[in-house]
């Protein structure tokens, strides 16, 4: 696995064959925190490292797309790379996206694309010429991966491990606060409705306060309905959480809805993060919680 010293600057240029995976790769890093540019011209790197130099150390971990869609700037890459290797600051490494010529032929007939160094003859031809172009490259690569019998989740997996500074942050769990009254979180990848449970609003000296009062989440959680929904939605998100987080998914939003976002729905949102706490990394958000101050 790679490991980079704290106080350098981390490096990864993504080339290789069209339709070896590129776009999966650059999506794979952005999760990973990576600062990334798609298709950077090679003519424009020193003025890059010059951008990355200059941000306080705020780009520490960039992935740079360099491939034939530039290949008008190919010819100065090489020497892009070698003035990149002499610098102190940054670590460079190359990964170069690979796959054999009848997968990537089949991957430009399913996708109806014609190919870049090719676009009005056979996809063949395109794909010798680019062999052809990026042999010297593929030389001076790091690492290659071989992507013809990768799923794009399997590949997805195989940077997550390469590159993780920890690999048991990678998969986040959010759970998130809101008020049906507000309108669903577009964001959202799992629902739970919770208006069915008794309402602190209908309280009178509970209504100001909110699910964070340990008065009010008391109060939520100490019905039989409330621990029965809590006893079978744990049960579901602890079958579901492995299978979300092998399937190479970088974060799961979980959001828990009452009315208006204020009570019942925090007070669930706090319980289920700090059940899943010590299995996953989770974070609380609590969309509505602020709205009636701003309305009063």
């Amino acid at each position: 696995m790679s490991t980079v010293a704290a106080n350098e600057t981390q490096m990864v240029i993504i080339t290789g064959m069209s339709g070896a995976g590129k776009t999966v790769a650059i999506q794979s890093f952005e999760d990973l925190g990576f600062f990334c540019v798609d298709n950077l011209p090679p003519t424009l790197l020193p003025k890059f490292l010059e951008l990355m130099k200059d941000s306080g150390n705020k780009m520490n971990k960039v992935a740079l797309v360099m491939d034939l869609r530039g290949r008008e700037f190919f010819e100065h890459l090489f020497k892009a790379l070698d003035d990149l290797a002499e610098t102190s600051w940054v670590t460079p490494k190359i990964l170069f996206l690979d796959a054999d010529d009848s997968t990537l032929v089949r991957r430009y007939k399913e996708t109806r694309r014609s190919h870049p160094l090719a676009p009005s003859g056979l996809p063949m031809e395109g794909i010798k010429l680019e062999r052809e172009l990026l042999e010297e490259l593929k030389g001076r690569a790091q690492l290659i991966y071989k992507t013809s019998d990768m799923k794009p989740r399997e590949l997805r997996e195989k940077i997550l491990v390469e590159f993780s500074a920890n690999k048991q942050t990678l998969f986040t769990v959010n759970v998130m606060s809101f008020g049906f009254k507000h309108g669903l979180p577009i964001d959202a990848d799992l629902v739970f409705d919770v208006r069915f449970l008794p309402n602190p609003h209908y309280i009178e000296h509970m209504r100001p306060k909110t699910g964070l009062d340990d008065e009010v989440a008391k109060y939520v959680l100490k019905w039989n309905e409330t621990n029965k929904f809590l006893e079978k939605v744990t049960d579901l998100l602890a079958f579901m959480l492995p299978h979300y987080k092998r399937e190479g998914k970088a974060q799961l939003v979980i959001a828990i809805g009452c009315t208006g976002g204020q009570h019942r729905s925090v007070a669930l949102t706090e319980y289920l993060a700090n059940h899943f706490k010590n299995d996953y990394n989770t974070r609380i958000t609590h969309r509505d919680i602020e709205r009636r101050k701003q309305t009063t």
